[in-house]
């Protein structure tokens, strides 16, 4: 069977050819370093240290991340670099760093297992599994979604940042649909599509617990825990603007439940916050609390989380176009086991 799946059915009508223009580049302010971000001490954190005062200001950002910029001298306080993390802050003082500019990706094409939903010459759907990670980071060099990719289109967009010609993104452990563009215009389309909320996604999620209410809307910001940072979590300060709407469709004997989620938004692991922050977590989310109980018959082994559809304008035809990625067989089995609990 081969690594991949194309199906000669899905073949796309010709499309008319747009252009975009061109985004401009940001320029370099200091030679060999990116640009530059600043903040000004307030009363309040005065005396605080250095780094802590960069990873409160920016909690996108991690205490160590700002360890190695003070290190490197890529921070300055008044206009003077600073090279000890320790020092203490003053009110009103202007601290200023500058952001490294992206490291080579240098992505290597290998052959990776994925399934493709559909494909024209302007865009690729694929219906991710789980355990599966998009792009090459720490402890992921290789295997990933973008690599995969790459050898099947070796000139795809965005290579030198480590896209593929990935328009967005999926947790490791999150199956479901997936978009791909095959040329910088549908790229730089889609993105601008997903920034301006003109794609409706929807998933589908097996909760550890049942909400009170048939369906509801969660409205709270999301940003970088403040002490585990692997994790987020809702921060009415400092968090980004976050939607997210549900709706229960199955209730289960043993208190969980299937639910339907839209997303307004798409924050960093915005569903499992959300949801969790409701008690109501993705059942197998360890890290936001979804672990099954000791006493559970039906254990999870990932997070029971599926990106289940797209719909958007397509960029250069202007047609609308809406895919659906069925759910994968674990989370089929999952289902199964509760509806057989249920009596379904």
């Amino acid at each position: 069977m081969p690594l991949w799946h194309r199906s000669s059915r899905y073949s796309a009508d010709q499309v008319a050819v747009s252009f975009l223009s061109p985004v401009p580049a940001v320029p370099s302010t200091v030679p060999g370093i990116g640009h530059p971000l600043h903040s000004r001490v307030e009363s309040v954190e005065a005396g605080w240290r250095l780094d802590r005062f960069l990873a409160v200001r920016f909690p996108e950002y991690s205490r160590s991340f700002f360890l190695k910029l003070i290190q490197q001298q890529a921070v300055q306080v008044n206009g003077l670099p600073v090279a000890k993390a320790g020092h203490k802050v003053r009110a009103g003082e202007e601290v200023l760093f500058f952001l490294p500019p992206p490291e080579s990706s240098e992505l290597r094409p290998e052959p990776v297992f994925f399934d493709i939903l559909f494909e024209d010459r302007d865009l690729i759907l694929i219906n991710k599994p789980p355990s599966l990670v998009v792009h090459p980071g720490s402890g992921h060099k290789n295997g990933t979604l973008a690599q995969g990719l790459l050898y099947l289109h070796h000139d795809l967009p965005g290579q030198e940042e480590g896209r593929a010609g990935l328009v967005h993104r999926l947790d490791k452990d999150t199956s479901g649909i997936l978009l791909a563009a095959k040329n910088e215009r549908a790229l730089r389309a889609m993105m601008a599509a997903f920034q301006d909320r003109r794609v409706e996604k929807i998933y589908h999620a097996i909760l550890l617990r049942t909400p009170q209410s048939s369906c509801g809307r969660i409205d709270a910001p999301v940003g970088r825990h403040r002490v585990m940072r692997q994790k987020m979590a809702i921060r009415q300060q400092g968090g980004k603007y976050a939607a997210t709407n549900w709706q229960v469709q199955e209730r289960y004997a043993n208190g969980w439940c299937l639910a339907e989620i839209g997303l307004e938004t798409g924050r960093t692991h915005q569903i499992r916050v959300h949801m969790a922050s409701q008690n109501t977590p993705v059942a197998g989310d360890a890290l936001y609390g979804g672990s099954a109980p000791p006493e559970s018959i039906i254990k999870p082994s990932r997070q029971m989380l599926h990106a289940s559809s797209l719909s958007f304008t397509h960029p250069l035809s202007g047609k609308q176009f809406s895919w659906t990625a069925p759910l994968w067989p674990d989370m089929l089995n999952v289902l199964a086991q509760l509806r057989a609990l249920t009596g379904k």
